[in-house]
């Protein structure tokens, strides 16, 4: 059986899994190259910097201590069966499992669907710019696949949108406000985008980059589709 490839790890984090205490694993490989990816890092297939058994072995200290573990990535579910023993693994000493997820892989999402108690769903853009901002034509398709299996579920979930300014203006945001709200999703997520590279700090302005939080009206018709709207900066 293949290890599964960690890039790194979270100790302890009371925002990854609202509502609970928790650590966050952040494993290797993505299918996107997203422009503005924060974890660059961890796009590449290679080999992880950490001991599958020694973070499992810190994982038994946690027990009474944690309440919940995420896994992240890159995106989680590449690693495919490495990921869903690993997450059974962790499920079996009693935490809860959240996963971070943009979407791309709906029948892997099925396999842990037993394992996994909650999911943060990435919603990247509209449909029109998804393939410029992912690299990846169809990934828009496989993310709605995805929210639609696991809205069935009736697990928790909360679906995100980062807003750079180049990929999703604030129309685009409402638009996909509305589409997460047509499918049953009870908290949505709007994510303040930040430059992670100094080069790109000249690419959007600060204004354009807080506009989506400054509109009064933008936040209100977003807010009157959901139960929970989030506002991260």
């Amino acid at each position: 059986m293949q290890d599964i490839q960690i890039g790194g790890l979270v100790s302890f984090t009371t925002i990854d899994y609202p509502g609970k205490l928790a650590a966050v694993l952040f494993l290797v490989g993505c299918p996107f190259h997203c422009v503005y990816c924060s974890n660059e890092h961890l796009i590449p297939v290679k080999d992880g910097e950490y001991d599958p058994e020694k973070v499992f072995h810190w994982f038994e200290t946690r027990v009474g201590k944690l309440e919940g573990v995420v896994f992240s990535g890159g995106e989680a579910l590449m690693q495919n069966n490495a990921t869903i023993e690993y997450m059974r693994r962790i499920k079996q000493l009693g935490f809860s499992i959240g996963l971070h997820t943009n979407g791309f892989y709906p029948q892997i999402l099925k396999q842990v669907a037993d394992i996994v108690d909650w999911v943060g769903l990435d919603f990247k853009a509209t449909k029109e710019k998804y393939c410029e901002l992912t690299g990846v034509s169809i990934a828009y398709d496989k993310m709605i696949e995805s929210l639609q299996f696991w809205i069935s579920t009736g697990k928790g979930i909360e679906v995100r949108t980062t807003c750079d300014p180049r990929f999703v203006s604030k129309a685009d945001l409402l638009e996909i406000a509305k589409i997460t709200a047509s499918y049953g999703v009870k908290t949505f997520a709007v994510q303040k985008y930040t430059p992670y590279h100094e080069s790109d700090n000249n690419l959007t302005t600060p204004e354009q980059r807080d506009a989506f939080f400054e509109d009064k009206q933008l936040k209100s018709d977003i807010e009157s589709l959901f139960d929970s709207v989030v506002w991260r900066k």
